[in-house]
Protein backbone atom coordinates (compact mmCIF):
# COMPACT_ATOMS: atom_id res chain seq x y z
CA UNK A 1 0.00 0.00 0.00
CA UNK A 2 1.61 3.56 -1.19
CA UNK A 3 1.53 6.03 1.97
CA UNK A 4 -0.04 9.35 2.01
CA UNK A 5 2.64 11.68 0.16
CA UNK A 6 2.55 14.71 3.06
CA UNK A 7 2.68 11.97 5.43
CA UNK A 8 6.00 10.19 4.06
CA UNK A 9 7.30 13.68 3.24
CA UNK A 10 7.58 14.32 6.66
CA UNK A 11 10.32 12.04 7.33
CA UNK A 12 11.88 12.29 3.83
CA UNK A 13 11.69 16.22 3.89
CA UNK A 14 14.97 15.47 7.06
CA UNK A 15 16.97 14.11 4.06
CA UNK A 16 19.98 16.80 3.35
CA UNK A 17 20.94 20.20 4.89
CA UNK A 18 23.22 18.34 7.27
CA UNK A 19 26.19 19.99 9.26
CA UNK A 20 29.46 20.82 8.22
CA UNK A 21 31.85 21.01 10.94
CA UNK A 22 35.02 21.95 11.58
CA UNK A 23 37.70 19.62 11.47
CA UNK A 24 41.13 20.23 13.59
CA UNK A 25 42.62 17.16 13.30
CA UNK A 26 45.65 19.08 10.62
CA UNK A 27 45.46 22.59 12.75
CA UNK A 28 48.67 22.35 14.74
CA UNK A 29 50.87 21.69 11.84
CA UNK A 30 48.62 23.63 9.02
CA UNK A 31 47.23 26.78 10.90
CA UNK A 32 45.99 28.84 7.81
CA UNK A 33 44.41 25.37 6.23
CA UNK A 34 40.41 25.21 7.46
CA UNK A 35 38.83 21.77 6.99
CA UNK A 36 35.10 21.15 6.90
CA UNK A 37 33.27 17.94 6.53
CA UNK A 38 30.49 17.53 5.26
CA UNK A 39 27.97 14.87 8.44
CA UNK A 40 26.02 12.78 6.07
CA UNK A 41 25.13 10.56 9.77
CA UNK A 42 22.72 13.61 10.10
CA UNK A 43 20.43 12.03 7.70
CA UNK A 44 17.58 10.14 8.46
CA UNK A 45 19.32 6.60 7.34
CA UNK A 46 22.38 7.46 8.61
CA UNK A 47 24.46 7.89 5.58
CA UNK A 48 25.03 10.32 2.36
CA UNK A 49 23.12 7.37 0.58
CA UNK A 50 20.00 8.63 1.69
CA UNK A 51 19.95 11.55 -0.96
CA UNK A 52 20.60 9.31 -4.03
CA UNK A 53 17.69 6.71 -2.83
CA UNK A 54 15.67 9.49 -2.42
CA UNK A 55 16.50 11.32 -5.94
CA UNK A 56 16.46 8.08 -7.98
CA UNK A 57 13.04 7.06 -5.91
CA UNK A 58 11.46 10.26 -7.13
CA UNK A 59 12.62 10.45 -10.26
CA UNK A 60 11.05 7.35 -11.06
CA UNK A 61 7.67 7.92 -9.54
CA UNK A 62 7.68 11.50 -11.70
CA UNK A 63 8.68 9.47 -15.11
CA UNK A 64 5.57 6.74 -14.14
CA UNK A 65 8.79 4.34 -14.33
CA UNK A 66 8.04 3.14 -10.22
CA UNK A 67 4.38 2.19 -10.13
CA UNK A 68 2.34 0.71 -7.32
CA UNK A 69 3.06 -2.75 -6.81
CA UNK A 70 6.27 -3.05 -8.11
CA UNK A 71 9.51 -3.72 -6.05
CA UNK A 72 12.50 -1.43 -5.38
CA UNK A 73 15.63 -3.56 -6.25
CA UNK A 74 19.20 -2.59 -6.94
CA UNK A 75 22.47 -4.23 -5.92
CA UNK A 76 24.82 -2.05 -2.71
CA UNK A 77 27.08 -2.74 -0.38
CA UNK A 78 25.02 -1.50 2.45
CA UNK A 79 24.54 2.34 2.71
CA UNK A 80 22.22 3.06 -0.24
CA UNK A 81 20.32 -0.03 0.68
CA UNK A 82 19.58 0.97 3.78
CA UNK A 83 18.71 4.55 2.62
CA UNK A 84 16.15 2.47 0.02
CA UNK A 85 14.78 0.15 2.82
CA UNK A 86 13.73 3.51 4.41
CA UNK A 87 12.42 5.32 1.90
CA UNK A 88 11.05 2.28 1.03
CA UNK A 89 9.14 1.62 4.36
CA UNK A 90 7.79 5.47 4.53
CA UNK A 91 6.18 5.30 0.88
CA UNK A 92 4.82 1.80 0.87
CA UNK A 93 7.07 0.06 -1.60
CA UNK A 94 8.77 -3.52 -0.99
CA UNK A 95 12.41 -3.53 -1.12
CA UNK A 96 14.62 -6.32 -2.69
CA UNK A 97 18.35 -5.92 -2.09
CA UNK A 98 21.21 -7.70 -3.30
CA UNK A 99 24.53 -7.50 -1.10
CA UNK A 100 27.70 -8.84 -1.10
CA UNK A 101 27.71 -11.72 1.94
CA UNK A 102 30.65 -10.04 3.42
CA UNK A 103 29.40 -6.77 3.86
CA UNK A 104 29.21 -5.18 7.99
CA UNK A 105 26.33 -7.70 10.30
CA UNK A 106 25.07 -3.93 11.17
CA UNK A 107 24.12 -3.36 7.88
CA UNK A 108 22.41 -6.86 7.31
CA UNK A 109 20.49 -6.03 10.47
CA UNK A 110 19.56 -2.02 9.54
CA UNK A 111 18.02 -3.19 6.12
CA UNK A 112 16.23 -6.07 7.65
CA UNK A 113 14.93 -3.71 10.43
CA UNK A 114 13.24 -1.66 7.50
CA UNK A 115 11.90 -4.81 6.04
CA UNK A 116 13.52 -5.17 3.11
CA UNK A 117 14.10 -8.32 1.17
CA UNK A 118 17.83 -9.47 0.90
CA UNK A 119 19.67 -11.39 -1.46
CA UNK A 120 23.35 -12.42 -1.32
CA UNK A 121 25.98 -12.33 -4.17
CA UNK A 122 29.33 -14.32 -3.57
CA UNK A 123 31.65 -12.55 -1.29
CA UNK A 124 34.69 -12.77 -3.50
CA UNK A 125 32.98 -10.95 -6.34
CA UNK A 126 32.61 -7.55 -4.05
CA UNK A 127 30.02 -5.16 -5.52
CA UNK A 128 30.89 -6.21 -9.33
CA UNK A 129 29.11 -9.45 -7.79
CA UNK A 130 26.22 -7.91 -6.43
CA UNK A 131 25.43 -5.63 -9.78
CA UNK A 132 25.74 -8.66 -12.05
CA UNK A 133 23.31 -11.01 -9.56
CA UNK A 134 20.56 -7.62 -9.93
CA UNK A 135 20.39 -7.47 -13.43
CA UNK A 136 20.05 -11.21 -13.71
CA UNK A 137 16.80 -11.14 -11.44
CA UNK A 138 15.62 -7.82 -13.24
CA UNK A 139 16.16 -9.99 -16.51
CA UNK A 140 13.87 -12.35 -15.46
CA UNK A 141 11.21 -10.34 -14.26
CA UNK A 142 11.12 -6.91 -15.75
CA UNK A 143 7.82 -5.99 -14.75
CA UNK A 144 8.09 -7.02 -11.08
CA UNK A 145 10.79 -4.20 -10.20
CA UNK A 146 11.55 -1.10 -10.32
CA UNK A 147 15.71 -0.71 -11.07
CA UNK A 148 17.18 2.64 -10.06
CA UNK A 149 20.40 1.24 -11.05
CA UNK A 150 22.63 3.78 -8.80
CA UNK A 151 26.37 3.21 -10.70
CA UNK A 152 24.18 4.64 -14.21
CA UNK A 153 21.16 6.74 -12.61
CA UNK A 154 21.78 10.50 -13.42
CA UNK A 155 19.63 11.28 -10.43
CA UNK A 156 22.31 9.75 -8.17
CA UNK A 157 24.63 12.71 -9.25
CA UNK A 158 22.02 15.39 -9.57
CA UNK A 159 21.32 14.33 -5.50
CA UNK A 160 24.40 16.38 -4.71
CA UNK A 161 24.91 18.66 -7.48
CA UNK A 162 21.13 20.14 -6.39
CA UNK A 163 22.21 19.54 -2.63
CA UNK A 164 25.40 18.53 -1.28
CA UNK A 165 27.08 21.39 -3.74
CA UNK A 166 24.59 23.97 -2.98
CA UNK A 167 24.52 23.62 1.18
CA UNK A 168 28.35 23.41 0.59
CA UNK A 169 28.52 26.89 -1.37
CA UNK A 170 26.23 28.42 1.69
CA UNK A 171 27.79 26.71 4.61
CA UNK A 172 31.37 27.77 3.46
CA UNK A 173 30.27 31.49 2.00
CA UNK A 174 31.20 30.43 -1.57
CA UNK A 175 34.65 30.68 -0.13
CA UNK A 176 35.85 26.60 -0.36
CA UNK A 177 38.91 26.31 -3.02
CA UNK A 178 39.61 22.41 -2.75
CA UNK A 179 36.89 19.58 -2.67
CA UNK A 180 38.00 15.40 -1.88
CA UNK A 181 35.31 12.86 -1.88
CA UNK A 182 35.66 9.70 -2.05
CA UNK A 183 34.74 7.24 -5.05
CA UNK A 184 31.81 4.47 -4.47
CA UNK A 185 28.98 5.10 -7.27
CA UNK A 186 31.13 8.23 -8.08
CA UNK A 187 27.67 10.25 -7.42
CA UNK A 188 28.85 12.25 -4.56
CA UNK A 189 31.90 13.28 -6.08
CA UNK A 190 30.57 13.94 -9.73
CA UNK A 191 27.42 15.94 -8.69
CA UNK A 192 29.10 17.95 -6.14
CA UNK A 193 32.09 18.59 -8.22
CA UNK A 194 30.18 19.46 -10.87
CA UNK A 195 28.36 22.10 -9.01
CA UNK A 196 30.88 23.74 -6.85
CA UNK A 197 33.13 24.07 -9.97
CA UNK A 198 30.29 26.00 -12.00
CA UNK A 199 30.63 28.23 -9.27
CA UNK A 200 34.31 28.88 -9.35
CA UNK A 201 35.88 27.16 -11.68
CA UNK A 202 39.31 27.36 -10.19
CA UNK A 203 38.14 24.91 -7.02
CA UNK A 204 40.20 22.20 -7.37
CA UNK A 205 38.41 18.89 -6.97
CA UNK A 206 39.87 15.68 -5.86
CA UNK A 207 38.55 12.17 -6.32
CA UNK A 208 39.72 9.01 -3.81
CA UNK A 209 39.60 5.22 -4.40
CA UNK A 210 41.13 2.45 -2.57
CA UNK A 211 44.12 0.35 -3.65
CA UNK A 212 42.87 -2.35 -5.33
CA UNK A 213 42.82 -4.79 -2.80
CA UNK A 214 41.49 -3.30 0.20
CA UNK A 215 39.40 -3.14 3.26
CA UNK A 216 37.47 0.00 2.83
CA UNK A 217 33.82 -0.97 2.67
CA UNK A 218 31.96 0.91 0.23
CA UNK A 219 34.75 2.20 -2.03
CA UNK A 220 35.55 1.21 -5.37
CA UNK A 221 38.89 0.64 -7.48
CA UNK A 222 37.99 1.68 -10.67
CA UNK A 223 40.64 0.08 -12.90
CA UNK A 224 39.87 -3.20 -11.45
CA UNK A 225 35.46 -2.52 -11.08
CA UNK A 226 32.56 -2.33 -13.49
CA UNK A 227 33.01 1.09 -13.76
CA UNK A 228 29.84 3.46 -13.17
CA UNK A 229 27.72 5.03 -16.42
CA UNK A 230 27.64 8.42 -14.17
CA UNK A 231 31.12 8.65 -13.42
CA UNK A 232 33.08 11.21 -15.38
CA UNK A 233 36.96 11.65 -14.77
CA UNK A 234 36.58 14.85 -16.80
CA UNK A 235 35.02 16.56 -13.08
CA UNK A 236 38.23 15.67 -11.49
CA UNK A 237 41.42 17.64 -11.37
CA UNK A 238 43.20 14.45 -10.12
CA UNK A 239 42.59 10.95 -8.57
CA UNK A 240 44.25 9.68 -5.58
CA UNK A 241 44.56 6.29 -4.34
CA UNK A 242 43.98 5.91 -0.44
CA UNK A 243 45.65 2.94 1.74
CA UNK A 244 43.76 0.58 4.17
CA UNK A 245 45.91 1.33 7.05
CA UNK A 246 46.52 4.53 7.74
CA UNK A 247 42.59 5.42 6.55
CA UNK A 248 41.62 3.01 9.36
CA UNK A 249 44.11 5.03 11.41
CA UNK A 250 42.93 8.50 10.85
CA UNK A 251 39.15 7.34 11.54
CA UNK A 252 40.63 6.45 14.78
CA UNK A 253 42.11 9.10 15.31
CA UNK A 254 39.09 11.61 14.73
CA UNK A 255 36.95 9.95 17.07
CA UNK A 256 39.58 10.05 19.85
CA UNK A 257 40.36 13.36 19.32
CA UNK A 258 37.43 15.04 18.04
CA UNK A 259 34.55 12.92 19.23
CA UNK A 260 33.71 11.78 15.62
CA UNK A 261 33.14 8.83 15.25
CA UNK A 262 32.80 7.92 11.23
CA UNK A 263 33.26 4.90 8.78
CA UNK A 264 36.02 3.57 6.75
CA UNK A 265 35.81 6.11 3.67
CA UNK A 266 35.90 8.94 5.95
CA UNK A 267 39.28 7.74 7.49
CA UNK A 268 40.25 7.43 3.20
CA UNK A 269 38.97 11.20 2.96
CA UNK A 270 41.30 12.16 6.05
CA UNK A 271 44.00 10.94 4.46
CA UNK A 272 43.47 12.51 1.15
CA UNK A 273 42.98 15.53 2.86
CA UNK A 274 46.42 15.06 4.62
CA UNK A 275 48.25 14.67 1.34
CA UNK A 276 46.79 18.05 -0.09
CA UNK A 277 47.46 19.65 3.07
CA UNK A 278 51.19 18.87 2.90
CA UNK A 279 51.30 20.44 -0.67
CA UNK A 280 49.14 23.59 -0.10
CA UNK A 281 49.32 24.86 3.20
CA UNK A 282 46.64 27.08 3.50
CA UNK A 283 43.12 27.14 1.83
CA UNK A 284 39.19 25.97 2.39
CA UNK A 285 39.42 22.04 1.76
CA UNK A 286 35.59 20.27 2.20
CA UNK A 287 35.12 16.65 2.51
CA UNK A 288 32.66 14.29 2.75
CA UNK A 289 32.31 11.92 6.13
CA UNK A 290 29.81 9.44 4.39
CA UNK A 291 28.06 7.32 7.53
CA UNK A 292 29.16 6.78 11.05
CA UNK A 293 30.98 4.23 12.46
CA UNK A 294 28.53 2.66 14.54
CA UNK A 295 27.30 0.57 11.51
CA UNK A 296 31.23 -0.85 11.29
CA UNK A 297 31.76 -1.94 15.15
CA UNK A 298 31.76 -5.59 14.34
CA UNK A 299 34.28 -5.34 11.53
CA UNK A 300 37.20 -4.32 13.68
CA UNK A 301 37.94 -1.14 12.50
CA UNK A 302 37.85 1.17 16.09
CA UNK A 303 39.51 -2.27 17.73
CA UNK A 304 43.46 -1.47 18.18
Amino acid sequence: MIRDRAEARRLLELVGNTPLLKIRLFERMFPRLEVYAKAEWFNPGGSVKDRAALAMIEDGERRGALRPGQTIIDSTSGNTGIAYALVGAAKGYPVKLVMPRNVSGERKELVAAYGAEVEFSDALEGSDGAIRLVRELVAAAPEKYFYPDQYSNPANWRAHYDGTGVEILEQTGGRVTHFVAGLGTTGTFVGTARRLKEHGPGITAIAVMPEEFHGLEGMKHLPSSIVPRIWDPGVADELWTAPTEPSYELARAIARSEGLLVGHSSGAALWAVGQLAERIGEGVVVTVFPDSGDRYLSSGLYRR
